[in-house]
């Protein structure tokens, strides 16, 4: 029998790679759109792998010709992460840094791309001076707690979260991180309560349904799980991601045992009124 304390991921990326679906989760969620130093909001990115392709094209053009532009350099650099460009996007938003270095706003999306491109160690001093004690980032908070999960701190991921929604209540990016952490804490009630909170709001995103199906899965929560995958996948789509977590729990003992070890009852989570 396969020890379950021994297997269960430290790391959004490890759960990813024991489920084989990538689909299901974001690292980084989509922090919301913020503005450059010259007060032009970014362009908002387009649905669809054509329309996305487009999108960076088009501002990958604009970055060539002046890659001394915020605007362009962040919008890019978006396409490219919507593509899991994420070192290409990295390494455009460090030219943009050096040409801008006071721009908080641009030195947030870089250290966001280095998280994304698993750079943990050079995102983080990235990440703290873009948010400090007097002009807090919730969308910076957020990404230092998933650098805090990626390694396997959870308790100080959960406080960075807990900090970033007393700033963004409500916000469902923030709470579908803090649900992934529950989830990585063994604590899968949790999981599920924030997550629904979270796929509850009109602002979630098709990755946070997801994260929020594959708790429910984890759970053996399956027909609800399909339910919610449905929302932003066909129903082909959303019977093979289930499916898929039905064959990795049937073929291992370590889900029984984790399901098994998991508290039976969610903690209460502190972020809603504190």
């Amino acid at each position: 029998m396969i020890n379950a304390r021994s297997t269960w991921p430290r790391s959004l990326t490890h759960l990813a790679a024991m489920l084989g679906l990538p689909l299901l989760l974001a690292g980084c969620a989509a922090m919301g759109d913020v503005t450059g130093s010259v007060n032009q909001p970014l362009a908002p990115l387009p649905h669809g792998a054509d329309a996305v392709r487009a999108y960076t094209t088009q501002w990958g053009n604009r970055y060539e010709a002046q890659n001394d532009n915020i605007n362009a350099a962040m919008n890019y650099a978006r396409g490219l992460r919507r593509e899991h460009r994420n070192n290409q996007a990295a390494a455009v938003l460090q030219v943009a840094v050096l040409h801008h270095p006071k721009d908080r706003a641009l030195r947030a999306e870089y250290g966001k791309a280095l998280v994304d491109a698993g750079h943990y160690d050079q995102a983080l001093p990235v990440l703290q001076a873009a948010s400090t004690p007097d002009h807090p980032d919730w969308s910076v908070l957020s990404a230092e707690g998933t650098i805090a999960d990626q390694v396997g701190d959870h308790v100080k991921a959960q406080s960075l979260y807990a900090s970033a929604l007393k700033i963004r209540p409500g916000e469902p990016a923030v709470l579908s991180n803090l649900g992934l952490s529950y989830a990585l804490s063994r604590n899968l009630p949790a999981a599920e309560q924030v997550l629904a909170e979270a796929a509850a709001s009109p602002l979630a995103g098709a990755r946070v349904q997801q994260n929020y199906a594959l708790v429910l899965a984890l759970e053996g929560k399956f027909r609800e799980s399909e339910q919610v995958s449905a929302r932003n996948l066909s129903p082909a789509q959303a019977a093979a991601n289930v499916a898929a977590i039905r064959q990795m729990i049937a073929q291992s003992d370590t889900w029984k045992n984790i399901q098994q070890s998991a508290p039976h009852h969610a903690r209460k989570h502190r972020h809603a009124k504190s």
